[in-house]
């Protein structure tokens, strides 16, 4: 070993020595906290080269597996970054890394190595890096980037679809779960047993794919932006200067299930999942892959629950990640499928919103109306949407709500954030509920496939809602029934 690895070594075990014996000192656990510490190294080595530290965190993160080495190789030398291990290896930053990096779900069901982004969605760290350190190291090359899909998705998928191919369909993926604290995250658990690929996992896999395939792609007359650069343009915008999401092109992650769409739908899944296993089996000596009759099979059941769950079904924010409080009584149960599909608008908050920390406030401000004031059980819609590119659960899918009286055990309600008597929400949002939510619906046994839709004025005699030029717009939809 040379002396520079020895050094390596000497001084990895000294910190995690440092770390694990002050494990009462907390970090947040999110996309700011750790685009802070990346630039604390950068900061500390003004040339480093994105590929090199994203090496050298793989190389704390203990990535170097068989797979990971078959397609990026080795992380264990660094040549031209004089001082990057000792930038990386001080005690706030190592302590950092060496928490967020690594993948596991403890046997009380806490999900660790995942960090919240500022849109309200939480992401595995180790496929973003892995996609993003495959992106560098193609555009570095001047090759196409080498084990992107296996690295950030297709392992992951291919073994959770063997290991479960006998599991209900709703529980072969995910789950999601919910932080302590969304202000001040440490703890994110699950919602139930997970499965290899949980939501965090595969959010942080679309996003080591849209951003390994972005950066392969740009220009070599371009210099390539940094680590903590490449992370808050992807995780932390502003959409206040236009309409919700409409025009924008911009990667930037609440837009991840169309990007991840976009690059995977073009190409042979079955076949590339296919050879990601025989990859594995190859590498690893993995045998129940390699006498398993049935794999076929099972990664053409699990792909569909794959693209109904994470393509064709809007990302939804849980309950507990906007702030619900409880429902009050005993919730009723919806007897599904329904037949009708009702829209609102909320005409109070008047104003779209268009950040997650904007979107759960008023959330929160409409439960706290509707059972203060109103003396309902519940937030009374069944889902609302936002102008930041997510929908918001409300009563969800199998709950009554009280969002159109005399129809609420026949139809959800789904309301938009905003006042659209004279102005319609951004195209990106009603999307969101025409081409996503609606087809998740119908695709998972919620809504029948003829289902009728209405706006909230048709049922009820007294109000305007959704608002004249949202419903004008409605009444131009597939399933609308005057």
């Amino acid at each position: 070993m040379t002396s520079l690895g020895q050094l390596f070594f000497s001084l990895t075990f000294l910190a995690l020595f440092i770390v694990y014996s002050r494990s009462s000192v907390g970090h947040l656990r999110n996309i700011d906290s750790l685009i802070r510490a990346v630039r604390q190294v950068e900061e500390s080595n003004l040339s480093l080269p994105p590929l090199a530290l994203v090496r050298a965190l793989r190389r704390i993160a203990g990535h170097d597996d068989a797979m990971t080495v078959h397609f990026l190789g080795t992380s264990h030398v660094f040549t031209d970054t004089a001082g990057l291990e000792t930038a990386i290896l001080n005690t706030s930053s190592f302590s950092f890394f060496d928490k967020a990096l690594h993948h596991i779900v403890t046997d009380n069901g806490e999900e660790r190595g995942v960090v919240l982004a500022p849109d309200g969605t939480t992401v595995a760290l180790a496929p973003l890096m892995l996609g993003i350190e495959a992106g560098l190291s193609a555009w570095t090359a001047g090759t196409p980037p080498a084990g992107l899909f296996p690295l950030t998705l297709g392992r992951t998928l291919g073994l959770t679809f063997l290991s479960l191919q006998d599991f209900p369909a709703s529980y072969r993926l995910g789950p999601n779960g919910c932080w302590d604290n969304v202000e001040y995250p440490k703890l994110f658990k699950l919602y139930h047993l997970p499965t290899l690929a949980t939501d965090a996992v595969i959010s942080g896999g679309m996003d080591g794919l849209i951003l390994g395939t972005h950066l392969s792609n740009l220009p070599k007359s371009e210099a390539l932006p940094s680590l903590s650069e490449i992370l808050n343009g992807y995780y932390t915008f502003d959409l206040r200067e236009g309409q919700g999401l409409d025009g924008l092109t911009d990667k930037i992650s609440p837009k991840r299930r169309h990007l991840s769409r976009l690059v995977l739908e073009p190409i042979d899944l079955q076949n590339e999942v296919m050879e990601t296993l025989a990859l594995v089996w190859k590498l690893e000596r993995t045998e129940w892959i390699a006498f398993d009759t049935g794999i076929a099979q099972a990664v053409t059941e699990g792909l569909k629950e794959f693209v109904s769950m994470y393509w064709d079904c809007p990302q939804v924010i849980p309950r507990c990640q906007w702030g619900a409080k409880s429902h009050i009584g005993t919730p009723i149960p919806l007897s599904l499928p329904l037949d009708h599909l009702f829209v609102h608008h909320t005409y109070t908050p008047s104003t779209p919103c268009l950040s997650f920390t904007d979107c759960a406030r008023d959330m929160r401000a409409m439960q706290r109306f509707h059972q203060e004031e109103r003396g309902w059980n519940d937030i009374g819609y069944s889902f609302v949407v936002g102008s930041d590119g997510y929908v918001y659960e409300g009563t969800g899918w199998n709950t009554v709500g009280r969002h159109t009286r005399g129809q609420n055990s026949v139809g959800y309600g789904v309301s938009f954030i905003g006042n659209y008597s004279a102005v319609l929400p951004s195209r990106y949002s009603m999307d969101l509920l025409q081409h996503q939510l609606v087809q998740c619906a119908v695709g998972r046994g919620r809504l029948i496939s003829n289902f009728t839709l209405k706006g909230h004025r048709q049922a009820v005699n007294y109000t305007t809602c959704p608002g004249d030029a949202f419903f004008s717009e409605i009444s131009r939809w597939g399933n609308f029934r005057e």
